[in-house]
């Protein structure tokens, strides 16, 4: 330590000495810029990649500090980030739109679409007679009042012709959903299909046996999903942390598409209690059913379709009647991507 001073002291002796000096005194470019992100939900084999990234030091090699929190549901993330409580979240690229219409300069922006499937639907029992949509009329629906399948339900009602005022809709906590329905408390209950299915088969249900799924995709919403979004002041001040942000997560979605175990393990590190064939079995399932739109073979995974996009921002502009529309170039910004052919094209 001494030493230490002493060459500092030496530094101040003239400007030939600059060099010396700077290699004495701390670089500004070791410190660590904070992120603090926020998850979809629970701890969860499908968030394995965010854990692996941290593990393996893929964050640090980029500069960042990051903080990992679970979440409350998909569109939670949204006015969390908007708020300022979080710089990032993985939430619903719905929720988003919506929340870009009505406050366009407060609204997070997403940078990295990793759910590109519609995963929305409402779940019933195997022996229910709800059939088909119009059928929601005159029963009881539930779910979290976060929940985004929950949310774009007006959506889905215009889409149908359902008269969404003849649904009546009961929130509960996320972890009496599958109950409530086993229970027949409600006829049908809001999520995407794997969460239902896989909290369906912790109660003892067998979903395949069951249960039957509505799904919001077989009736034209043709939507994106859970995308990676940052506060739209820190991407502007701070562009290069969330383009290093993107290549950590995306070096880790090869790592764990490579080798599932690895990212199971990484998250049974921060939550001991789950169950790792069931994680495996669940991180596997979203990749297959969430993450596999043929267009990733086209722009890559991370990426989105503008025209597609254009047609859920209208969807969920109209459904809502908002006055305002929002361009996809203000809700979602690809110039902080990886190049497309570092990106996974295929699962």
């Amino acid at each position: 330590m001494i030493d230490r001073f002493k060459k500092i002291a030496h530094c101040a002796a003239g400007a030939a000495a600059l060099a010396l000096c700077l290699s004495v005194l701390p670089s500004a470019a070791s410190a660590q810029t904070p992120i603090k992100l926020t998850l979809n939900w629970k701890y969860e084999g499908a968030q394995s990649w965010f854990f692996l990234a941290q593990e393996r030091g893929y964050f640090k090699a980029e500069g960042l500090d990051v903080q990992i929190d679970q979440g409350e549901g998909s569109a939670a993330g949204v006015p969390k980030v908007a708020a300022g409580t979080y710089t990032a979240a993985f939430g619903d690229m719905n929720a988003l739109i919506e929340f870009a219409a009505r406050r366009p300069d407060d609204a997070p922006v997403g940078v990295y679409m990793l759910y590109n499937v519609a995963p929305f639907a409402v779940a019933v029992k195997q022996d229910s007679p709800i059939k088909a949509p119009k059928d929601f009329e005159g029963r009881t629906l539930g779910g979290p009042a976060t929940d985004a399948a929950l949310k774009l339900f007006p959506t889905f009602a215009k889409m149908t012709g359902i008269d969404a005022g003849k649904v009546k809709i009961n929130n509960m906590a996320p972890n009496l959903r599958e109950q409530m329905l086993l229970r027949n408390q409600v006829d049908g209950i809001f999520g995407y299909v794997n969460t239902i299915w896989f909290a369906a088969k912790l109660t003892g249900m067998d979903p395949e046996k069951d249960m039957r799924f509505i799904k919001y995709a077989d009736y034209g919403l043709d939507l994106y999903s859970n995308t990676i979004m940052f506060s739209r002041k820190f991407a502007k001040e701070h562009p290069e942390a969330v383009k290093g942000f993107l290549r950590a997560l995306n070096k880790a979605i090869k790592d764990v598409v490579a080798d599932p175990d690895a990212g199971i393990a990484a998250v049974l590190k921060r939550e001991p209690l789950l169950k790792a064939e069931l994680e495996k079995e669940k991180l596997l399932a979203t990749m297959k059913r969430d993450m596999s739109h043929p267009e990733i073979a086209k722009f890559g995974l991370g990426d989105v379709d503008d025209a597609r996009m254009k047609r859920a921002i209208d969807l969920v502009v109209q459904a809502n009647g908002l006055s305002n529309s929002p361009a996809p170039s203000a809700v979602f910004d690809r110039s902080f991507l990886p190049p497309r052919d570092e990106r996974l094209t295929h699962f």
